[in-house]
């Protein structure tokens, strides 16, 4: 497997992508949709302007990725390599992926849209979902300690099958707490 450092690949194709270890390169503008990414691992990479939209990552290591910008669609992130697993995400689009029972602890999803994303049994400590849409997002079992949701719109999340002890929630966030006790807060 090849191993690349300190490179920057503009434009790729999906069949351009060679498999193999990336640690510290950066993708810009690349369409990676429906690419199979096995056998890779990126480790301190950055992905911008990309498409990676229903990309296979089974088994994929990602440690310390930066996406910014980017249409991630479909991804199920719970299929790749959990090991020291972290993420950020800024405004990016991640409609429809999976992050079922992750350890993401200090990931960021700032400034995205997350619809439908499943989050359930994940481990998100210390997380950010600032600025983001969570509309549809499954929060199931989640550890959400002191996560920060402010400026986030369009969650649900039930504060009885949640861990959610210090989390940060704006004012205008009550009703994705309380919804499921019918309470109205205007």
């Amino acid at each position: 497997m090849a191993y690349q450092s300190n490179q920057t690949y503009p434009n790729l194709l999906a069949a351009d992508f060679n498999p193999g270890e990336y640690d510290s390169c950066t993708f810009t503008a690349c369409n990676f949709s429906n690419l199979n990414f096995h056998g890779s691992s990126f480790e301190n990479c950055s992905f911008r302007d990309c498409d990676l939209s229903n990309a296979k990552v089974f088994k994929v290591g990602f440690q310390n990725v930066r996406f910014e910008r980017c249409k991630v669609l479909g991804v199920h992130f719970n299929t790749a390599n959990a090991f020291l697993m972290e993420f950020t995400f800024d405004h990016c689009q991640l409609d429809y992926c999976n992050f079922f029972n992750l350890k993401l602890k200090k990931s960021r999803f700032t400034h995205s849209r997350l619809l439908e994303v499943d989050f359930t049994q994940a481990e998100l400590q210390e997380a950010s979902f600032q600025g983001s849409d969570l509309s549809g997002a499954v929060f199931d079992r989640t550890n959400l300690e002191k996560a920060d949701f402010h400026e986030a719109v369009n969650y649900q999340i039930d504060p009885e099958i949640n861990k959610i002890k210090g989390a940060r929630f704006d004012l205008e966030g009550l009703p994705g707490l309380l919804g499921k006790w019918g309470i109205k807060v205007q």
